[in-house]
């Protein structure tokens, strides 16, 4: 059985090792914190131990979620990784793009996985509009979200964007050619709203706005593309497709469809 363990257990450390401790395949071994008092009120609370250092926790363990300040992933992964460990990294994987790539190297050397915390991928919405044939041609995604002091230590940016940006990635599956962006910082030392145009190689636009100063939340996308556009929102979760049907499609091959109109323009009937 795989034996885990947590380094940082404030609030996102908290719920991953509640989640290791309810995990049938696994063994949680125990946690680790800075603040050792807090490391031992949240290993009491979920029944595990808290270990008096880091390098205890590390050795004790096959895999650890590292879920500290994001200034210190680098550090702390590579802690891991020097002790052939497997790392769950919150996101974003690293503060800055050269320690990433340090992090990827030092595991395809170690021969151990890095998996980042982009939990947005395995959203319900975002896993049912996959059974599409998703090949977006413009991306719009807003994800604004309340004041909450525990992550100022980033910008809007790595704090909320990166979840569309990484999806966004995901679908175009193209290099990006140029990027236009705007923040602002507003409360903190960093921008606490931004707006971003993402153009790629091969066409497609994404137009991404983050927020974090926001009174209400919300975490939505739509995707347009060649005949269907799909409208995300991640927070409820809930997705819905329109898209173009020729005149004799089966329109319940895939899920439950209602008929919104037809189209009598061009060569053929088409169904919406």
């Amino acid at each position: 059985m795989l034996r885990v363990g947590v380094i940082g257990v404030g609030h996102l450390g908290s719920i991953h090792a509640r989640l290791w401790r309810a995990n049938p395949n696994v063994e949680l071994v125990g946690v680790y914190d800075a603040q050792h008092e807090i490391a031992q009120q949240k290993a009491q609370d979920i029944g595990t131990q808290a270990f008096a250092t880091m390098e205890e926790c590390i050795a004790a363990c096959d895999a650890l979620t590292i879920a500290v300040p994001t200034v210190l992933h680098h550090s702390v992964a590579m802690a891991c990784l020097h002790a052939g460990k497997h790392c769950l990294i919150e996101k974003p994987i690293t503060e800055k793009y050269e320690e990433a790539l340090e992090l990827i190297r030092e595991a395809d050397a170690r021969g151990c996985i890095i998996q980042v915390g982009h939990v947005e991928r395995f959203n319900p919405a975002f896993v049912a509009a996959q059974q599409y044939d998703v090949h977006p041609l413009f991306i719009e995604a807003h994800r604004l979200s309340q004041f909450r002091p525990r992550a100022t230590d980033v910008s809007v940016i790595h704090d909320l964007m990166i979840h569309d940006i990484d999806i966004a990635l995901w679908l175009v599956k193209s290099p990006a050619r140029h990027i236009e962006a705007n923040g602002v910082a507003v409360i903190t030392d960093t921008p606490d709203i931004a707006n971003a145009r993402i153009e790629f190689e091969n066409g497609a636009v994404a137009n991404l706005t983050a927020s974090r100063l926001s009174a209400t939340a919300m975490r939505k996308m739509r995707i347009f593309q060649r005949d269907a556009y799909l409208s995300l929102d991640f927070s409820k979760p809930s997705v819905e497709v329109y898209r173009l049907l020729d005149e004799n499609e089966d329109r319940h091959s895939a899920v439950p469809a209602m008929m919104l109109g037809q189209i009598e323009a061009g060569l053929k009937n088409r169904n919406i």
